[in-house]
């Protein structure tokens, strides 16, 4: 039995040479593969998701084993986003709810070794403070915490997975806030850096005028009188 790891876009995996290079040598039916696993990860279209092929060599046969996407691909996902921040303590992307992340726990939990659902929602709200996203209006991180101390057991012990369309929208309204405040300290930023520029420019050009003036200065060895002259 041969193992093959792919990472494919969910119910849209295609041929192709990275496909065909791990597949061909087995002498499977690549079609058939490709739609099987289509079929196994329709419900996560758009997304990453690792996929394992158990190959028979013999008979040629296969068996299909999938894991959920990465928790970053879930979060995006879930809040609609093309990508998490590069500067995730200074730019945020998006506001989710702990409905949000007990959502994605449960996707989660299969795939842990620990099947504790207070503890994938953690991990949760860990990836989300790496990617930039707030939840319930603060740092997903001081939530780790809030977690520990009971304050989301009612919601994460009956697995509340639905946010209401009035919280949504406070949170989204609080995400705007921060969001324009963002937008207004990079445009500050910006300004600062193109005035430092123009002003470093217009001290070259200075130094350039002043070296190219011509000097007063006498030819070595004249005499008073002839500088005069």
């Amino acid at each position: 039995m041969v193992k093959i790891n792919l990472l494919i876009d969910g119910g849209n995996m295609k041929p192709g040479p990275a496909v065909a290079q791990q597949l061909g040598p087995m002498g499977v039916n690549m079609g058939k593969v490709i739609s099987d696993v289509n079929e196994a990860t329709k419900e996560f279209k758009g997304m990453k998701v690792p996929v394992e092929l158990d190959v028979d060599e013999k008979t040629k046969d296969f068996t299909i084993h999938t894991s959920s996407p990465p928790t970053s691909e879930l979060l995006k996902n879930e809040l609609g986003l093309e990508k998490g921040s590069d500067k995730h303590a200074e730019v945020k992307v998006g506001n989710a709810s702990i409905e949000d992340m007990i959502k994605i726990a449960k996707i989660k939990l299969p795939n842990m070794l620990d099947r504790d659902m207070k503890a994938a929602v953690k991990s949760v709200l860990g990836t989300s403070a790496s990617v930039g996203i707030l939840v319930e209006n603060e740092n997903p991180n001081n939530l780790i915490q809030a977690v520990n101390d009971g304050k989301f057991d009612s919601e994460i012990n009956d697995e509340r997975t639905e946010t209401s369309p009035e919280k949504r929208e406070k949170l989204n309204q609080f995400f705007l806030e921060i969001k324009s405040e963002q937008e207004a300290k990079a445009a500050a930023a910006a300004k600062e850096a193109e005035e430092a520029e123009a002003k470093k420019a217009e001290e070259a050009e200075e130094g350039t005028t002043e070296e190219a003036k011509p000097t007063d200065t006498a030819p070595p060895g004249a005499t008073p009188a002839e500088e005069k002259k």
